[in-house]
């Protein structure tokens, strides 16, 4: 198996305090792997040091073999790495369908293309398909900040995947949202790696959600890999159990 995405040991540090602690793992092209622990586990640390939101103390962060280490979000959505907040990232004034135009029109073409490009960037088609996938066909033309928490949280991730990112990473997508969007949610998520054959990374405090979704699983605690490994081998691990019981 190739590695698309590897983390190398990457350590960030405030003071004292050690936020991630030589946390490494690595990713094929198509695959998905959760992280999951507990609250202060280090995990969306993890995240923004592998994302360019903060830079590691130390490690690096390879992806398709080129070093990424600090580079800064734009940079890495261009090379085609997309996430999505644990805090919405709509415009709600805007229509769910000019959303999904916005969220993928920095990425088409040159400043001046886009200046005398068509009103929808050319982006209608793929925004409508997109809207189909998601189910999103009876909201499309409202603003986005009319709908439910659970509607905007698929709109924010639809959002992500308008610009055909290879790899994306989804911080906590299931929360505050409904058990059924819940279900709906994961189906997608299969659905897109199945037709557009992209890696994901899933925080998630949901561990059916997790469990169902990733053949693979990182478990942290206190800014370190407690276990790694299929789903039913680290939610049997005792190390695991204890530490959500803990908490």
């Amino acid at each position: 198996m190739s590695v698309f995405l590897e983390v190398k040991d990457v350590r960030k540090y405030y003071g004292a305090i050690r936020a991630v602690d030589g946390v490494s793992f690595a990713l094929g092209p198509g695959e998905i792997v959760g992280v999951i622990g507990p609250n202060g586990s280090g995990k969306t640390t993890l995240f923004n040091s592998i994302l360019g939101q903060i830079r590691p103390t130390s490690g690096a962060v390879e992806f398709a073999g080129e070093d990424i280490t600090g580079m800064s979000p734009l940079e890495l959505a261009r090379r085609g790495i997309g996430r999505t907040f644990q805090t919405l990232q709509v415009f709600g004034k805007l229509s769910v369908r000019d959303n999904l135009i916005v969220a993928a029109q920095e990425f088409k073409g040159t400043m001046k293309s886009r200046l005398f490009a068509a009103p929808d960037a050319g982006l209608g088609e793929h925004a409508d398909r997109m809207i189909e996938l998601f189910r999103l066909q009876h909201v499309a033309t409202l603003p986005a900040g009319t709908l439910s928490y659970g509607q905007q949280k698929l709109i924010d991730i639809a959002m992500a995947f308008m610009a055909g990112p290879r790899l994306v990473l989804l911080d906590e997508p299931c929360a505050g949202v409904n058990p059924s969007l819940v279900d709906q949610l994961r189906e997608l998520l299969i659905e897109l790696n199945r037709t557009q054959g992209g890696s994901f990374v899933v925080i998630e405090h949901n561990m059916d959600f997790v469990m169902r979704l990733c053949p693979q699983v990182i478990c942290m605690v206190e800014g370190k890999v407690l276990a790694a490994g299929p789903p039913a081998s680290v939610q049997g691990n005792r190390a695991v159990l204890e530490a959500y019981l803990g908490n």
